[in-house]
């Protein structure tokens, strides 16, 4: 690995890259593959990445760990330079978007608990009639529990 002073337009290799990220060359590959990365080649056709695509690398690991899927990732990216290292408003925007849809995640987590906890109280011990499972059951309007028994004990 290179150890003079680094400047923004340096090429790194292949190799220099995986040891910088801890991303394995096939994975590097991969996300070049999908656009997510860039290489240039040398004269010899081997890869060469700007020293700025270690900060897509990172910010692609930083998503996997967010669980946010590739698409997502690659749909952000596409509103990044691919010519020069973003700037630091360009991935505060793509924070703050990330933390919309971690909040929604948030959001959507907290009511199916919250549902859950309801289902586990209402003793309806029926996977058809259970308005977490089934929210369009007719069983549903006419009253919370066993219908079914309530109305053949009548």
């Amino acid at each position: 690995m290179r150890m003079e002073s680094a400047s923004p337009d340096d090429r790194l290799t292949l190799g220099e890259v995986t040891a910088r990220t801890g991303m394995p060359a096939s994975a590097l590959r991969f996300y070049e593959s999908k656009g997510l990365i860039f290489a240039e080649r040398s004269g010899g056709n081997q890869r060469r990445y700007r020293r700025h695509m270690l900060r897509r690398v990172s910010f692609i690991q930083i998503a996997r760990r967010l669980g946010i899927d590739l698409a997502a990732v690659a749909e952000i990216f596409a509103t990044l330079p691919v010519d020069r290292a973003p700037t630091q408003a360009d991935w505060e925007r793509v924070s703050r978007s990330w933390k919309r849809e971690l909040e929604g995640r948030r959001r959507f987590i907290e009511n199916l608990e919250h549902q859950l906890v309801g289902c586990i109280g209402c003793g309806c011990l029926s996977m058809k009639s259970c308005g977490l499972l089934n929210p369009d059951d007719d069983l549903g309007r006419r009253g919370q529990g066993p219908v079914r028994l309530d109305e053949a004990s009548r």
